[in-house]
C-alpha cells in the first residue's frame, strides 16, 4: 500500500517513570511512495515507553500531504526483540528489520474527498529503524 521513510531527530529523555523510560522522537519530514505519492509534514513526534526488559510501545501522531491532500496519521505499535538485539539496536546499531519484531497499528484521518476512504481502514506497519530514520511498510487491513 505505502511506503514511508520517517526522518527523526534526536530523542528527548524524559527518564525513568514507574519503572519505564519514557521519551518522544521528533518526526522531522520523510517521503510517501507507493500507492501514494507524497511527503511526511514535519512537526509530528513519537511518544515512547521503554520497559525494563527493553520493549518499547509506541505511539506516533504525524501528517502527510498524499497528492496534495492532508492525511492525519495515528498509530501505536511496539518494537521487541532478545536482550541481545535490544541491547545493539539501543547503542544505535543497524541490524536488518529481520532480527526484530517492530509493527504498528495504523489509522488515517483526512477531509479530503478523493482520499476519503483512507478514514475507513487500518493499515499494519513492518518497520525498521535506522539511524536517521524509520522505514515503514504499511499493509491495508481488510
Amino acid at each position: 500500500m505505502l511506503e514511508l521513510q520517517v526522518e527523526v531527530g534526536k530523542p528527548v529523555d524524559f527518564g525513568q517513570v514507574a519503572g519505564q523510560r519514557r521519551r518522544f522522537v521528533p518526526i522531522t519530514g520523510g517521503t510517501v511512495s507507493g500507492e501514494y505519492e507524497g511527503m511526511i509534514i514535519p512537526g509530528g513526534a513519537d511518544w515512547q515507553t521503554v520497559g525494563p526488559n527493553g520493549v518499547i510501545d509506541l505511539e506516533a501522531r504525524y501528517g502527510l500531504l498524499l497528492n496534495g491532500e492532508a492525511v492525519e496519521v495515528h498509530s501505536t505499535g511496539l518494537r521487541s526483540g532478545t536482550p541481545e538485539v535490544l541491547a545493539k539496536l539501543a547503542t544505535g546499531a543497524i541490524l536488518p528489520g529481520s532480527e526484530y519484531y517492530f509493527r504498528t497499528a495504523v489509522r488515517f484521518y483526512t477531509s479530503s474527498e478523493k482520499l476519503a476512504h483512507l478514514n475507513d481502514l487500518m493499515a499494519i506497519a513492518v518497520g525498521e529503524r535506522l539511524p536517521t530514520h524509520v522505514r515503514l511498510s504499511l499493509y491495508r487491513v481488510l
